[in-house]
């Protein structure tokens, strides 16, 4: 009885795991180690499930990674080439485990880098916006101020939709006019200054919600009608129907306007601002990359629109620099 036991135990220990097992042991290990891995998990377990209906087992071969990221002739040649690379770190960590495992080349599929423009608000856009915002149907009383609030936000500071509706109330300083964004997409925490007029609606919205000022300062900042955090994809569905019933374009390549746009317009309204002002914009560049909590400033310059009004600015402040330097005689 024994001995057959042990040879079961030893069956059951050798039998191949299945790739949807082998893909959650390593995203548990990955997500010990702090990583989120929340698209990037997805993919993995979309090609797990790949892998396990054509029953591949054993060694990992790159030829099963390279079927499955191409799988979908629709999906652009991009969208392939980050489906291989999401699955080329599971790969590596199973050739660690089984040197038999394969690795597929980084370059293996083209990966061409095509940056769409995305709409640029102009001042009237976004205070239509607010507007419409503040003349939404009152599904919950706070719902029109929240809207507002929080479109005005993400107009005046470029944070990420979802470092808004991540704040709380003990996020918010009123008396020294700044926000603090903690844990944001590269895990790290950041104090976000607000203009003064920012922290004025901030403060009479605040009120507003909170006339007691005995709500708990771990409470959301922004909440929906059951006064929990407003959820992702509702804002999205009520940020379209806004879009749509304004009637707004988008004025880039993109097909649609995004509420992310509101992150890229507060970037190139920041340059234009620099460059009407004299600034040197390749030393405030870094600040801005601070502010909007990128990990590195180049993520920050792909943020950048060569918009009309931006363009016109620096031709003209090129056009000071060279008169200036021919009439002291230096070459331009």
């Amino acid at each position: 009885m024994k001995t057959s036991t042990r040879i079961l135990a030893r069956t059951r220990s050798t039998r191949p795991q299945s790739m949807v097992a082998r893909v959650r042991r390593y995203l548990k290990i990955k997500r010990s180690l702090g990583f989120e891995m929340e698209s990037t998990g997805l993919m993995l377990m979309h090609f797990a499930r790949f892998a396990d209906r054509r029953r591949q087992t054993g060694p990992l071969k790159s030829e099963w990674i390279l079927a499955w990221a191409t799988s979908n002739s629709s999906h652009s040649q991009r969208y392939q080439a980050g489906r291989l690379s999401a699955v080329r770190c599971f790969a590596r960590h199973c050739a660690a485990e089984d040197a038999r495992s394969e690795v597929p080349a980084a370059r293996l599929l083209p990966a061409p880098q095509v940056r769409k423009q995305p709409h640029i608000f102009s001042d009237g856009e976004i205070k239509g916006l607010l507007g419409a915002a503040r003349h939404l149907h009152p599904v919950y009383p706070l719902r029109p101020t929240v809207y507002a609030t929080l479109l005005g936000l993400l107009a005046c500071t470029g944070m990420r939709i979802s470092e808004a509706l991540g704040l709380t109330l003990a996020d918010v300083d009123l008396s020294a006019g700044v926000l603090t964004v903690r844990r944001t997409k590269f895990r790290k925490s950041r104090l976000v200054p607000l203009h003064p007029t920012s922290t004025a609606a901030l403060d009479a919205y605040i009120r507003e919600r909170d006339p007691h000022g005995d709500m708990p300062r771990s409470r959301p900042l922004l909440i929906g009608g059951n006064s929990q955090s407003l959820p992702y994809t509702t804002v999205l569905h009520t940020f379209r129907r806004i879009v749509r019933q304004l009637g707004y374009r988008s004025n880039g390549t993109m097909h649609v306007v995004r509420i992310h746009d509101l992150r890229h317009s507060f970037a190139c309204r920041r340059l234009l601002e620099w460059y009407r002002h004299g600034v040197n914009v390749e030393h405030a560049i870094a600040s801005l990359s601070t502010y909007l909590g990128h990990g590195k400033v180049t993520d920050t310059y792909w943020y950048l629109t060569g918009t009309g009004e931006l363009l016109a600015t620096v031709a003209k402040r090129f056009e000071q620099f060279a008169g200036k330097a021919t009439s002291e005689g230096r070459p331009t």
